[in-house]
Formats: structure tokens, C-alpha cells, sequence
């Protein structure tokens, strides 16, 4: 691992200097997939529908989601002082936890495989007034850990550019050479030309003093 790597900071990539809080539920034993089918329901609401919804939905993820997204307005209010009829759900996502593999006994002596899935979900909880597409800068994204936007590594991304730099030259190079060769093929076939013609003047010539002797023979 690079020395210059420095683990981001959760609340800066999830808010950053805007006013809200956030929430993280870990290992939630369900699947992803039937998290996410809940959590984009609830996306985009007010806090208090965003409850209600979830408190009557008949799926049974909607339990984990209610109780993360109910942590965070509790964060809000006790941190920075926010009012709960005040907030809206700006983020909430999904992450896949760690998967247990068990097996089921089966016919003549075999088994199946049994994945019993987990999930990460996070949901994030900011004022009405921060309604709007987020800054891209503090839009969360998956980086590589040596990634230098997280890093700080700013050779890394020298040596990025230039190695871009150096495609691009190598191509400018390739294209070069392809239009010279192809300059001078042109060119080969031009002198060609010239000699058949010169050749077929010569013999111009030469093919009438043979003709003008025959007829006076």
C-alpha cells in the first residue's frame, strides 16, 4: 500500500460541507438485491413519508431501512441540531456485505450450495434546502484505495497525463510515417510512369525510319 494513501473521511465523501447526517447499517442479513427494491422507493423523500412508507410496506427489508434512516434523523437532530419534519432522504444506497456459504445435503451423496447473503446500507439525511443534484466532487463513487483523488498523489496523475500524452504522441508518430509511406509509394508509381512513357517515346521514333526504309525498299 502506497504511503501517501490516507483513508477518506465518511462524512466529507457522503455530505461534505453541507448541514445533515448519515447512517450505516452493517451486516444486514438480506440480500441486496431485495434491499435496493425498498430503498429506491423511499429515495428522494421527505423524512416523515419516508417513515410512514416504510412502516406499512409489506416487505420485510423494510424493517433494517426504517430503522437506518430513523439513526440518521436521530444523528441530525443530536449533532446539528436539525429538525426532523425539516429533512429529506438525499442518499441512500446498498452496499453487498460478506457472503456465508453453507451447503444442503442432497441426492446420492451430493450437496448444494447455499449463499446466505449480507448488506451495508447507508442512507444519508440533509435539510429541504439542500434539495438539487449533488456537487460531483462529493458524489459517492467507488475508487480504486491508490486512486489519487483520494490519496492526494498528485505524481500519480502526472504520470497519468503523461502516459496519455505519450499515446497520443506515439500515434502522431504512426500516422506520420503512414502518410510519408504513403507520399512516397505515390511517388514510386509516378516515376514508373514517366519511365514507360519515355520508353514508349524512344521506340516512337525508331518504329517510323523502319517503316519510311521499307517503303522505299
Amino acid at each position: 500500500m502506497s504511503k501517501n494513501y490516507q483513508r477518506p473521511n465518511r462524512r466529507d465523501a457522503l455530505l461534505g460541507d453541507r448541514e445533515g447526517a448519515y447512517a450505516i447499517a452493517r451486516h444486514v442479513r438480506m440480500a441486496p438485491q431485495k434491499v435496493r427494491r425498498v430503498v429506491d422507493v423511499v429515495r428522494g423523500m421527505n423524512v416523515p413519508d419516508a417513515l410512514n412508507t416504510l412502516k406499512f410496506a409489506p416487505q420485510a427489508a423494510s424493517e433494517p431501512v426504517y430503522k437506518v434512516i430513523a439513526s440518521a434523523v436521530a444523528n441530525a437532530e443530536s449533532t446539528e441540531s436539525l429538525h426532523a419534519n425539516d429533512l429529506y432522504v438525499s442518499q441512500i444506497f446498498v452496499d453487498e456485505g460478506v457472503t456465508m456459504r453453507r451447503i444442503r445435503a442432497r441426492a446420492k451423496g451430493s450437496a448444494s450450495r447455499i449463499l446466505k447473503r449480507a448488506s451495508h446500507i447507508t442512507a444519508v439525511v440533509e435539510p429541504q434546502e439542500n434539495r438539487g443534484p449533488i456537487p460531483p466532487a462529493t458524489q459517492v463513487v467507488t475508487m480504486r484505495w491508490d486512486d489519487p483523488r483520494l490519496s492526494g498523489d498528485e505524481k500519480a496523475e502526472a504520470k497519468k497525463e503523461a502516459a496519455k500524452q505519450a499515446v497520443k504522441d506515439a500515434k502522431a508518430v504512426k500516422d506520420a510515417a503512414a502518410k510519408e509511406a504513403k507520399a512516397a509509394q505515390a511517388t514510386k508509381k509516378a516515376d514508373k510512369a514517366d519511365e514507360v512513357e519515355e520508353k514508349a517515346t524512344k521506340k516512337a521514333p525508331a518504329k517510323k525510319v523502319a517503316d519510311k526504309t521499307d517503303e522505299e525498299a
